[in-house]
This record gives structure tokens, C-alpha cells and sequence, in this order.
């Protein structure tokens, strides 16, 4: 059998790496723009791309995030959504940090377009 690359994963990825981009997606909005700042780590393409698509999501999770929770706090006291997208964001840090290129929906496609990744 023919030795086959998975498109979605980084083989030039360094441990450095996948911990930088699991981190992303841990505390977004923070860590992707400390990377952002940081020579060595935004030139990295595996650290940018995640730390890319980490800063829209944490974006997103903020603003939707906050939305949601706001108006569900009037129903249900709000409390569930956070911890969700939380969830969320540690799965796709771990993916990140076994070296697998994260698709999020919407996300991953918009950063794609802009060039960020």
C-alpha cells in the first residue's frame, strides 16, 4: 500500500506548534493575537492558520455567545451556551494538537478568503 498523506493533518507540524494552536482555540481571542504578535509563531503556517480561525470563532463566541446567553437569561437563566461552545473549543484544540487542520463551519472557509490562513 502506497504511503497516503492526509490533507487534513500537518506532518511538518512541531509539538511547539500543535501546543500553540491547542492554546488558540483554549483561550481564543487572547493567545491568537499574542501569536499574531510574535515573529516566529504568526510565520508558522499550521499556528497561523489555527490561531486564524481561533480569533473569528472567539469573536463569534463572544458576540453570539453573549446574544444568546442575554436573551435566554429571561427563559432558562442562560448558563448552558458557554459552557457548550467552551466544549467545542477544547475539541478543536485537541485536533489541533495531534496536528489535524480544524474545519469549522463558516469560519474555516471565511478566513480562507480573506487570506488570514
Amino acid at each position: 500500500m502506497a504511503n497516503q498523506v492526509n490533507p487534513m493533518t500537518s506532518p511538518d507540524a512541531t509539538s511547539d506548534d500543535k501546543l500553540w494552536a491547542l492554546l488558540s482555540y483554549v483561550i481564543p481571542i487572547i493567545i491568537p493575537i499574542v501569536i499574531l504578535l510574535m515573529e516566529d509563531k504568526k510565520n508558522r503556517p499550521f499556528i497561523k492558520a489555527h490561531a486564524m480561525q481561533a480569533l473569528v470563532w472567539g469573536v463569534i463566541w463572544v458576540v453570539v455567545g453573549g446574544i444568546i446567553s442575554g436573551v435566554l437569561a429571561f427563559v432558562f437563566i442562560g448558563l448552558c451556551i458557554p459552557p457548550l461552545l467552551w466544549i467545542l473549543s477544547i475539541y478543536w484544540g485537541i485536533q489541533a494538537y495531534q496536528g489535524k487542520y480544524v474545519n469549522i463551519p463558516l469560519v474555516t472557509n471565511f478566513v480562507k478568503q480573506q487570506g488570514w490562513a
